[in-house]
């Protein structure tokens, strides 16, 4: 055992028997390697991290390789998930270096920290070959290595180079973000580029709401034709539901079999607001689904949602998930085998490896007869339970606050739009979790597991996730505790993060020094810190009703809005959130003291609200909620008061009226 034994992180503890003598980020580290005079070898991963598994395998778990690093260097094992400032800043040196990233990211470093090579995944002959050369470099080379870490700092501190206010983000830089999606969008198999192929959440999330403002139906099929040429893909689980991390085709069928918390958090929210806006009953069977995935297979018994589920089982990727025919008339016998075989595209040939394929969806379900519908579901849970005596993938169990706060805000959307108690029951569970353990002395912690918070501090990212989704929660249970929270943690963050120009840090001021402190404006796997902070302010701002939050929100925005004009690809959650702004934000408050389960106006709101509105149905001057404060009754039935930045339409009680105030644009 090393010292990773006492590590919280899942990732950490998959290397805690490992023979390299690895040690966890922290200044003790490189205070050995000062005193040992050595370098440092810092590798940083993920648990789900497919070539992480392999990299550790080869290289990690053998003794020879082990006695290398241990004879001439310090090793430190990071958790990109738990420490993402310490990823965020050696992904840009190697980005810096090599022209490229990923994971498992290899950096070589001086005891201060400063990177003077960098690299990802090493077979094991290349690996034991460049540490040799490293160690030697480092004894007698030293001068030369130091300046090309010099070197290395200085790129990395014009990667993170920090623009102030440009310009406000209008509706033409908009326009022009939806128009160059259109032009880089794939017309054939849906989303954007080629191989591999990534969900674009954000992208389409933006796409959603630019149609709601403009009417542009060119955006609203390319997220109808993306979100079902997903939905039928392998990328998607078509027994338990969610969607993987990334296909490795460009036509969706095989993926990359991690399933990550952020991916289906956001996409939970495409496909609730795709049926929203749509009808379409595809949508609506995977919005269910996907959400059944979060809290079924994901929830954790403390309330929160795990991080992922892995890419492999017992070291085979795909071992849990692919299907030949033969496995199919195993299960189902010899008349069902051959119609799932139709059914999910299972061929002698295969469309994975070995002759095996993925399932995916290739005959039409969501609107066929009902004995067809029938025996789809009866054969897809005989399946399920067939692979559920297989080996199950392992799970990452940490709880991620801004991951889980993406998860809460799709949880609401998702009952808001489909009234499902389920939803908003586990999204109140995982939001007490964050409050409860992850709120410390008014500041966020990133992370906590078995009920236990960690360590390290909260990111910019966290802020304003968790922060949009007490907003949400707000809304949806009108209980002033969780606006009061999302105040706190966006004062903090204005207080912490900025960088005096409008935008902000990754990490706060009072934050652990790094050798560049990041600041990485763009959207990409998940959303910014910047992006999804000004998303909370966009809501809290119309929650409570002060113009102060707006301003910061379009201040940030103005930071980024070349970005969202020129590479729209790159920025999906600025520009929703800009939408959002530029529609108001509505404020849409139904005064009511009956059940609103039925109520028209109620099911209106929630229906035509526009991008970004907040919603709020309860008694006049419930306690705790300012957008019910002087929203008395009109005669005694359900009124509906809708403004749109803080200029207000005449109170109705017809739905005529309140489907009017919300089609203006």
């Amino acid at each position: 055992m090393n010292r990773l034994i006492d590590a919280t992180s899942p990732y950490l503890l998959q290397h805690a028997d490992n023979p390299v003598d690895w040690w966890p980020w922290g200044s003790d580290a490189f205070d050995e390697a000062k005193r040992r005079d050595v370098p440092v070898v810092i590798s940083v991963g993920y648990a789900a991290c497919h070539w992480c598994h392999v990299m550790a395998h080869e290289s990690f778990e053998d003794a020879g390789v082990a006695k290398l690093m241990n004879d001439n260097f310090v090793s430190v094992k990071v958790d990109r998930e738990e420490r993402p400032d310490v990823d965020a800043v050696y992904m840009t040196a190697t980005q810096a270096m090599t022209g490229q990233g990923g994971w498992p990211m290899t950096v070589f470093a001086a005891p201060d920290g400063t990177p003077f090579f960098c690299g990802t995944y090493f077979p094991k002959a290349n690996f034991s070959r460049l540490l040799q050369s490293v160690s030697t470099a480092w004894r007698d080379q030293r001068e030369a290595v130091m300046r090309q870490g010099a070197a290395v700092v200085e790129a990395v501190g014009g990667a993170q180079a920090l623009g102030g206010i440009s310009a406000p983000l209008t509706a033409d830089m908009l326009d022009a973000a939806a128009s160059q999606l259109s032009t880089e969008y794939d017309g054939e198999n849906g989303g954007f580029g080629g191989a591999p192929k990534f969900p674009p959440q954000m992208n389409l999330l933006f796409l959603l709401r630019h149609y709601q403002r403009t009417g542009n139906q060119q955006a609203l099929e390319i997220v109808r034709h993306t979100c079902e040429a997903m939905a039928r893909g392998g990328i998607y689980d078509q027994l338990a539901g969610g969607f993987a991390r990334y296909s490795v085709d460009a036509r969706w069928i095989v993926p990359h079999f991690e399933k990550m918390l952020y991916d289906n958090g956001l996409l939970l929210r495409v496909y609730t607001h795709l049926w929203r806006l749509t009808g379409d009953p595809l949508a609506r069977r995977i919005a269910d689904e996907t959400a059944q995935f979060i809290i079924r297979d994901l929830g954790t018994p403390e309330g929160g949602f795990a991080s992922s589920l892995d890419a492999d089982t017992d070291g085979v990727e795909g071992l849990t998930y692919s299907w030949t025919p033969s496995q199919l008339v195993e299960a189902l016998g010899p008349e069902d085998g051959p119609y799932a075989a139709g059914v999910f595209g299972v061929t002698a040939a295969g469309t994975f490896e070995k002759g095996a394929s993925v399932l995916r969806l290739a005959r039409d379900i969501d609107d066929a007869n009902p004995p067809v519908v029938d025996r789809w579901a009866d054969v897809r849970a005989r399946l399920l339970a067939a692979r559920a005596r297989r080996p199950q993938p392992a799970r990452d169990d940490k709880v991620v606050a801004s991951w889980n706060g993406l998860a809460i805000t799709g949880l609401v959307e998702h009952f808001f739009a489909t009234g499902t108690g389920e939803s908003l029951d586990a999204a109140v569970r995982a939001a007490g979790l964050l409050a409860e353990k992850h709120v410390v002395d008014g500041r966020l912690r990133r992370v906590s597991r078995d009920g236990t918070v960690g360590d390290p501090p909260g990111v910019l990212d966290d802020y304003g996730a968790v922060a949009e989704a007490f907003c949400a929660v707000h809304q949806a249970t009108l209980d002033g505790r969780w606006l009061d929270l999302a105040g706190t943690l966006l004062d903090a963050a204005l207080a912490h993060f900025p960088t005096g120009s409008g935008g902000y840090y990754d990490t706060a001021d009072d934050a652990e020094r790094l050798v560049a402190r990041p600041a990485d404006p763009t959207d990409n796997a998940t959303p910014s810190g910047l992006s999804v902070l000004a998303a909370a302010l966009t809501s809290y701002t119309a929650l409570r009703g002060d113009p102060s939050y707006r301003e910061a929100a379009e201040n940030a925005l103005a930071t980024v809005a070349p970005i969202v004009a020129q590479h729209p690809r790159f920025s999906g959650y600025a520009a929703a959130t800009g939408e959002a702004l530029l529609s108001g934000p509505y404020e849409i408050v139904i005064a009511t003291t009956q059940d609103p389960t039925d109520d028209p106006l109620v099911a209106t709101a929630y229906e035509l609200a526009p991008p970004g509105a907040v919603v709020l149905v309860g008694a006049p001057d419930a306690p705790g909620v300012p957008l019910l404060a002087d929203r008395p009754l009109l005669d005694g039935a359900p009124t509906a008061y809708v403004c749109r930045g803080f200029v207000c339409d005449r109170p109705t009680t017809a739905v005529a009226d309140l489907t009017a105030q919300l089609a203006r644009r």
